[in-house]
């Protein structure tokens, strides 16, 4: 069972020892932690859909993506099996990135409205996705000890960030609970009981000691079951999107 086999890798340990953001992708691209996750991503590559047959599938831990002093910070959930477990960037080569990167140009974060490889040149400035697990996981399901050993690497991104962080956008309850969980063991004065996920939620955190004011902003996942029932559509997204870029060019 997944959760009695021992770890080969201990992203707590590799995720602290990181130094920069570069150093923290090139180690999350190497984590073989949970044995359900690499024995799952590894099977989808060789097995792929049939559109996607001879492609060479990336099968790795899915880094970070983007502007390296970003000002915003797009937290989601997961690689999709056929997304970002194939072209080894963060919301890419599915529909839901189709969806998020058509908003990112519209807001002016990318230069580009598509996103299909990790070589097509596509840019973002101003922000950086991530996500709190990093593997695909069947059925989109992270287990909970797969969300929990996965944090670390999630954790150090947002330190190595926050220098010019200000605010995070998180898309699903789960991104949203992963941020918040980081940033108040870190310290910062996140009220208790915690604030409920929402689209539209805004929790800001002020100065503290060496760190800025920091908004956290709620958004619904960008998911087709989400998108294509209208329960997210593209005019809230921009607004999200829009709201980020006017509270981190004033500061909250």
């Amino acid at each position: 069972m997944e959760h009695s086999e021992r770890p080969t890798t201990d992203p707590a340990t590799t995720a602290g020892a990181a130094h920069s953001l570069a150093e923290l992708d090139d180690r999350v691209t190497g984590c073989r932690a949970c044995p359900r996750l690499v024995a799952w991503r590894e099977s989808v590559a060789a097995d792929p859909r049939a559109a996607f047959r001879g492609q060479d599938y990336w099968a790795r831990p899915v880094p970070g993506f983007g502007d390296p002093r970003a000002a915003v910070a797009v937290v989601g959930l997961a690689p999709a099996a056929h997304g970002a477990n194939r072209t080894g960037r963060m919301f890419t080569g599915d529909r839901s990135g189709d969806f998020l990167f058509a908003a990112l140009h519209r807001t002016g974060y990318a230069d580009s409205p598509t996103s299909t490889d990790r070589d097509d040149g596509t840019t973002l400035t101003g922000i950086r996705l991530t996500a709190p697990v990093r593997c695909a996981p069947p059925q989109n399901r992270p287990t909970p000890a797969e969300r929990a050993r996965c944090a670390p690497y999630l954790a150090r991104e947002l330190e190595l960030l926050a220098p010019t962080l200000r605010v995070v956008v998180t898309l699903g309850a789960i991104g949203w609970n992963a941020t918040l969980s980081f940033l108040a063991t870190s310290g910062r004065a996140v009220p208790r009981p915690r604030p409920p996920f929402a689209h539209g939620a805004e929790l800001f955190l002020p100065r503290d000691t060496g760190r800025p004011p920091l908004t956290v902003l709620g958004c619904y996942h960008v998911s087709p079951h989400n998108t294509f029932t209208g329960r997210l559509t593209e005019e809230m997204l921009d607004d999200v999107l829009r709201r980020a870029g006017e509270v981190a060019a004033t500061g909250g």
